[in-house]
């Protein structure tokens, strides 16, 4: 029997899925509804990361200019529901990432904490096979979202565990390490994910190229 590991606690977009594709379809339909051009693809890898309001800002200062704070709740329902209707048409899961899960089972207990609205995630993660693979998924509607260190934490609590427990976030962008931080695990970053910074400058415990090491790495940064 394989010896038990730590928590881990994953975050979703560019990290396990790439779902830049079916954000940038449901962010250009909003965006052609408001009267605005299209951003590419490298545009809304750039953009995700902190949830659908700050996306929204971001395509809106890219394409114009920014909306105002009153009008951003009517456009953040618009893209969820337009994103709801092809949650996963073009989202790809990373390679290694079902064998990773897998080889977990049994071992520790998984969780996912994303910035991604509730009603976006289980969505995505049922038609990729993948939403029983978690003990917990909190997702951007509880109100101290990454990179705030209570989420983390939340999620802990929802695995049922001490918000203290021990635990690895595994992400790919400057918020999952601040919040990790914030929360006081140990963090992970892999190097094929969406973040704006160089991942050698995050200030992670160690970057990834893939999956297949995770459940050593896990339990070495542990001892």
């Amino acid at each position: 029997m394989p010896s038990p590991l730590p928590a881990i606690i994953f975050d979703l977009d560019g990290t396990l899925i790439d779902s830049a594709p079916d954000v940038a379809v449901a962010l250009n339909r909003l965006l052609q509804r408001e009267g605005r051009p299209a951003v590419t693809l490298a545009q809304v890898q750039s953009f995700v990361g902190e949830g659908p309001g700050p996306l929204i800002e971001r395509a809106f200062a890219a394409t114009g200019s920014v909306p105002a704070a009153a009008a951003l709740p009517e456009l953040i329902a618009a893209y969820v529901a337009f994103y709801q209707e092809a949650p996963a048409d073009h989202t790809l899961v990373f390679p290694g990432v079902r064998e990773m899960l897998a080889a977990l089972a049994g071992r520790t207990r998984l969780g996912l904490c994303t910035n991604k609205p509730d009603a976006m995630v289980r969505p995505v993660l049922e038609a990729l096979g993948l939403a029983d693979s978690f003990t917990a998924l909190v997702g951007g509607d509880f109100p101290r979202r990454k990179p705030d260190g209570e989420h983390l934490r939340e999620t802990l609590r929802r695995m049922g565990l001490a918000p203290d427990a021990p635990a690895v976030m595994v992400g790919d962008s400057p918020t999952d390490v601040a919040a990790a931080r914030a929360a006081g695990l140990p963090v992970l970053v892999v190097d094929f994910g969406y973040s704006r910074v160089p991942v050698t400058e995050l200030g992670a415990d160690r970057v990834l190229s893939g999956f297949a090491d995770l459940p050593a790495v896990v339990a070495e940064i542990r001892r």
